[in-house]
Parts: structure tokens; sequence; C-alpha cells
């Protein structure tokens, strides 16, 4: 008579591989180069495995290493954060083309002779260079505001150069857009994307509020230098492109002598701030761009509007050797304002 056999336990896989703990988070067991995570922050000293090693690849010469992180602890890859956004770089490529197809002044080719012709492309010409100066402007305030504390800034569309990507478009693109269409002179909206209050001394907020201004003086000597050289003294010119750029070194010259004005919405009512611990100051920062669009309607009338292009008029012929240069830009405004 046989004997029978011993019943047989059942497979089951939920048995623990040997090591690991029965009931344990699976994700606990999983290597840390599994989780596409380099540089992870261990207490296991230098002899683990998973441990950040030095790279010895270095032009330096043997034994010397690359440091993947800056003086400030902050890893190689964010640096990626002060890189120009892409449509930075396509905005600047756009204007260069609708400044090229101004210079060879093509409208005049796609109409028959002797046609009036209301040029188009080198109003677009004047608005994608403003929209340029405007990003530059802004990134010179949050440049500043960056390297005086305001860390928020970091990554953000000011640093990286996108103007479309703005979280105050409107005081930052589309009121000034409209500034220079209507009043044909520069203003800039409110910076109101600084955290000033992360921004602890007085003399790194002064310089913080007169970043963009000298960013706008610079871009203004930048193309009146090119306007003198293309057109020495002694000379005159129609050209379409070089009146437009003549314009553009009229709209950011206002722009930085307008902003500073101790107003709020300007930049020069920052520098006031920054001297001043009043009450009423939060208040006034909450509704400058009240005070912004109050200094373009003013400045809007007839009157004052003269004596500001007089101003900068009488600038451009004290400093610039090409006396026509004023001319240049009165040209460079009709082209704007076509519609009048």
């Amino acid at each position: 008579m046989s004997t029978p056999e011993p019943p047989r336990k059942a497979e089951t896989t939920d048995v623990p591989e040997p090591g690991e703990v029965a009931g344990s988070d699976p994700w606990e067991q999983m290597p840390d180069d599994a989780l596409n995570r380099p540089n992870l922050d261990r207490d296991d000293g230098a002899d683990s495995p998973s441990a950040p090693r030095p790279d010895t690849s270095s032009s330096g010469g043997e034994g010397a290493t690359v440091s993947r992180t800056d003086p400030d602890g902050v890893s190689a890859a964010s640096r990626m954060d002060f890189l120009p956004s892409p449509v930075f770089v396509l905005l600047v490529g756009l204007t260069g083309f609708a400044g090229w197809l101004s210079w060879r002044a093509v409208e005049l080719e796609w109409v028959a002779d002797g046609t009036s012709v209301t040029p188009l492309i080198p109003p677009l010409f004047i608005l994608l260079g403003w929209i340029v100066s405007l990003t530059v402007h802004e990134f010179a305030h949050a440049l500043a505001a960056y390297l005086a504390g305001d860390r928020s800034l970091r990554g953000s569309a000011y640093l990286r150069l996108n103007p479309f990507a703005y979280r105050q478009a409107f005081a930052g693109l589309v009121l000034p857009s409209a500034y220079l269409g209507l009043g044909a002179f520069g203003m800039t909206g409110p910076p109101t994307y600084v955290d000033w209050e992360r921004i602890p001394s007085r003399l790194h907020r002064v310089l913080v509020a007169l970043a963009g201004p000298l960013a706008g003086l610079l871009t203004a000597a930048a193309l009146a230098v090119t306007v003198s050289i293309l057109v020495p003294p002694g000379n005159d010119t129609t050209n379409w492109a070089i009146s437009a750029m003549a314009f553009l070194c009229f709209a950011n010259l206002t722009s930085a002598l307008i902003n500073l004005l101790p107003i709020p919405g300007l930049d020069g009512f920052e520098v006031l701030a920054a001297c001043t611990r009043a009450s009423w100051v939060p208040t006034a920062r909450a509704n400058a761009l009240f005070g912004s669009v109050a200094v373009f309607a003013v400045l809007w009338f007839p009157g004052l509007n003269d004596a500001l292009v007089d101003l900068v008029y009488t600038l451009f012929s004290l400093v610039l050797p090409n006396p026509v240069f004023s001319g240049i830009v009165f040209y460079g405004e009709l082209l704007l304002q076509f519609w009048s």
C-alpha cells in the first residue's frame, strides 16, 4: 500500500527576495540612480556607490576637479534660468528682417511706378525695435533686483528676456506700446514685479530703480552712434530704416528722462521710496499704474509735448555731430504714425 504524498505548497510571487523586508515600500528599494536625480545629497560619505564623484576630465591636469555647483551652491543646470529665451532670439531676428526690408524700401518695388505708397514695414520695424528696447529695460531692472537679493525673479520671463510671458504683460508691454503709438514718445510701465521688501539696502534699491533708465540711455546712445556713422555730418537721408532707428533713439531717450520723475508708476518714485519709510509708499505702489497713465495724459497735451520734444532735440543738437539728426527723427515719427 503506497503512502500518500504530502500536499505541495502553492507557488506565490509575494516571497521577498533575500535581504528584502516583507511589506516594505518597493520605492524604498529602488536605487537612487533609477530616479534620474544626479547629485543627490547623501550622508553616507564619499564611498557610497551613488555619491557624486569628482570629474577629473578637466583641462587643468591630473587630479583637477570640476565643481558641479557654483559658489552659492546652485547646480550648473539651473544656469539655464539666465539664458535668453528663444522667443527673444526670434524677436530680434524679426526686428532685423523688418529693418532690412525697410532699408531696401521693398514696398516701393511692389507697386507700379508713380503709385503712392503708405509704408507699413517701417512702423512694424519701429514697434518690434521698441519691444526689444522694453525687454532690455525690464531685464536691467530684474537683473539688478536679483543681484540685490530678490531671488524670486530667477528663471522668470524678465530675466530670460521673454516679453510675451511677463506677469504684468499689460503694464510691461501693451501699455508702453500704446504710449509710443499714440504719443510718439517713449514711456515704460511700472516695475511692479520687483519685490522691494527682499532688497534691504537703500543703495541697492536705488540702483535697481535706476537700472532701467540706464539701460534706455545706453540703447539710445548705441542707436545714435549707428545713425551718426550711417549719416555723417553734411549729409541727410530719408532712408526708412535709418529714420526708424533715429526715432527709436528718441523713444529710448524720452523714456529714460521721463522715468526719472519721482511720480508713482515711474522709476524715479522708487528712488524716492528707497530714501523714505513713509506709510503711503505701499499705497502709491499699488496704484502705480494709474500714475503712469496720468503722466502720459499730461505729456500728451500739445504744449507739454512740444516742450519735451524741443528739450530732446536740443540735446541732440548739443551732443551729436550731425545737425539734421532731429529732422531724421521727425521723419521716423511720420513713418510710425502713418495714419495721421
